[in-house]
């Protein structure tokens, strides 16, 4: 015999799956944030209560111990960019967030894409120094004569051993050849380069 109740249309038979889903998103979507501020605390050992204007506005107190970073900065000599630190040294308080600027130019007549590496001296100290926001963790495209400065955030760890007074934060900036072939002036000129006679 046949079943007296009425057929669920095809088209709604996903909608319990469809709402679900939904209400799954939904929640992840909130639990994203204490999940990444968990994440910086315990990983990165940043805590984000604090903006970076609070680190600024922060005046060491008496007795505080203070370490000097200072700042230095360059280009490959294939890379036709000006490139220094705009303040040579800063005495920041361990524990508390700084933001240091960087300065670059691109000197040539086209537009090239660049790749800071650092490097933290001495070596004892580079696991004491972390970067929170930094223009060397992406490639930097600076077009024909333009001119950015270029922010860098970051802690110096609490525990950074006592006879440890001076950082030396360094950044050289290598052109990124595959990248800047990439980029439309290239492509272009390629192009025409090969469809001359």
């Amino acid at each position: 015999m046949s079943d007296p109740r009425p057929a669920v249309p095809a088209r709604t038979a996903g909608l319990p799956r469809l709402i679900g889903v939904a209400l799954a998103v939904f929640v992840l979507t909130f639990s994203l944030v204490p999940l990444y501020r968990i994440a910086c605390e315990k990983v990165f050992g940043v805590r984000l209560e604090r903006g970076p204007g609070a680190a600024a506005a922060t005046v060491a107190a008496p007795g505080k111990r203070t370490v000097r970073v200072e700042f230095d900065g360059g280009v490959n000599s294939k890379l036709p960019w000006a490139f220094h630190p705009e303040q040579l040294t800063m005495d920041v308080v361990p524990g508390e967030l700084n933001e240091a600027l960087y300065y670059a130019r691109n000197d040539s007549d086209r537009a090239l894409v660049g790749s800071a590496v650092p490097s933290v001296a001495p070596a004892k100290a580079s696991g004491y120094f972390s970067k929170t926001e930094c223009f060397c963790f992406t490639a930097q495209t600076l077009q024909a004569g333009e001119k950015r400065d270029m922010p860098v955030r970051f802690i110096v760890d609490p525990d950074l051993p006592a006879n440890i007074k001076t950082i030396t934060l360094s950044y050289t900036f290598y052109k990124n050849d595959a990248l800047s072939a990439q980029l439309p002036a290239a492509v272009a000129a390629t192009a025409n380069a090969h469809a001359a006679p």
